[in-house]
C-alpha cells in the first residue's frame, strides 16, 4: 500500500455520503489525519450522522457553499444525477480542482462530464470495484478498497498531472489501479456486473410470478443467487439506462444460453444438460 503522503488533496468534497463515499472518507482519515472532508447530499440527517461519527468534518446543503476551496470532488451518487450536479456546481469550483467519481458506468458519460468542466478544472472517471448490496454509512469501512481493482477511464482531454494524482489517490487507499478505455469498461461491466444484477432482479420477480409464498422455502442457493437484488433500485436503474446497449447485448447472449438449456430439457437431452452445466462449472472455477 502506498503511504499517506501520496494524497495530494487537502480539502475533499464527497457528494453522496453513502457506503462508497463514507468508506473513501474513512480510508482518507486513516492515511492522512490532516485532510479535511466535506459532505453534500440530499439527506441532511445522513450528513449529520456522518459528521457525528467523524466520517466527514463538515457539510453543507448548499452545493455552492460546499464547493468553496475544494481540491477534489468525488461524485458518489447514482450516475443519473452526475450531469445535473456538475452543471450546478461547476461555477463554484476553484481553478485547479479535480473531479472524479465512483460510478460503474463510463462510456459516453465521461465524455459528457469532461465537456462540462470549466477551464482549469479537470475530470477523470474512476470505478473502484468494491462495495456490496448495502448503501448506507453503517456498513462503511476504511479498508473497503484494500487490494480492490480501481479502473480509471481517461476520455479525450488527457491531463497527466490529473491522472497521476487520481491514480495516487486510489493507490493510497489500497486499490490496484488500471487504466481502460471508457467504452471497453462498459462492455466488460455489462457482462460481469450489470446483467447479473438485472438477472437477479428478474429471478426474484419470477418467484413472485410463480408463487410468492414459496419464498419462505428458499435456501442458501436462492439467497446466494439473488443477494445483489438487494442493491439500490435507484442506482441500478440509472446504470441500466446509461449502459443500455451493452446491457441488452449481454442479456440477449444470456437468453441464448438459457434457451439452449431449455431446448435440452424439452428434448429430454440429459447429456446436453450436463454438457452445459459442466461448461459453466469449469469456467466458474477459474474465478478466484
Amino acid at each position: 500500500m502506498q503511504s499517506g503522503k501520496n494524497i495530494f488533496f487537502d480539502n475533499v468534497l464527497i457528494i453522496g455520503v453513502g457506503l462508497i463515499g463514507a468508506s473513501v472518507a474513512l480510508a482518507l482519515k486513516e492515511h492522512r489525519a490532516s485532510v479535511k472532508i466535506y459532505g453534500y447530499g440530499r439527506s441532511e440527517q445522513n450528513l449529520k450522522n456522518a459528521r457525528e461519527r467523524g466520517i466527514i468534518d463538515n457539510y453543507s446543503m448548499d452545493i455552492h457553499a460546499a464547493c468553496q476551496n475544494i481540491d477534489l470532488v468525488l461524485l458518489s451518487t447514482p450516475v443519473g444525477s452526475f450531469t445535473d450536479i456538475v452543471f450546478r456546481m461547476r461555477s463554484s469550483l476553484k481553478r485547479g480542482t479535480m473531479v472524479t467519481d465512483v460510478g460503474s458506468v463510463k462510456g459516453r458519460l465521461v465524455y459528457e462530464l469532461e465537456s462540462m468542466m470549466p477551464e482549469g478544472i479537470h475530470y477523470l472517471g474512476s470505478h473502484p470495484i468494491a462495495g456490496g448490496d448495502k448503501s448506507g454509512i453503517d456498513d462503511a469501512r476504511g479498508d473497503l478498497f484494500r487490494d480492490a481493482r480501481c479502473i480509471i477511464t481517461p476520455a479525450s482531454k488527457r491531463n497527466s498531472d490529473c491522472e497521476q494524482k487520481i491514480i495516487a489517490f486510489w493507490e493510497t487507499l489500497g486499490a490496484k489501479v488500471e487504466l481502460m478505455d471508457p467504452s471497453l469498461h462498459d462492455e466488460i461491466y455489462a457482462a460481469v456486473s450489470h446483467s447479473p444484477h438485472v438477472i437477479a432482479y428478474a429471478l426474484v420477480n419470477a418467484l413472485e410470478s410463480i408463487n410468492s409464498q414459496y419464498l419462505e422455502y428458499a435456501g442458501q442457493g436462492f439467497k446466494d443467487s439473488t443477494r445483489i437484488a438487494l442493491s439500490s433500485p435507484e442506482m441500478w436503474k440509472d446504470i441500466a439506462i446509461y449502459n443500455r446497449e451493452n446491457l441488452l447485448q449481454a442479456l440477449h447472449i444470456f437468453k441464448k444460453n438459457l434457451d439452449t438449456i431449455m431446448c435440452c430439457l424439452e428434448a429430454h437431452d440429459a447429456t446436453g444438460i450436463q454438457r452445459e452445466f459442466l461448461r459453466a462449472q469449469i469456467l466458474r472455477m477459474k474465478l478466484k
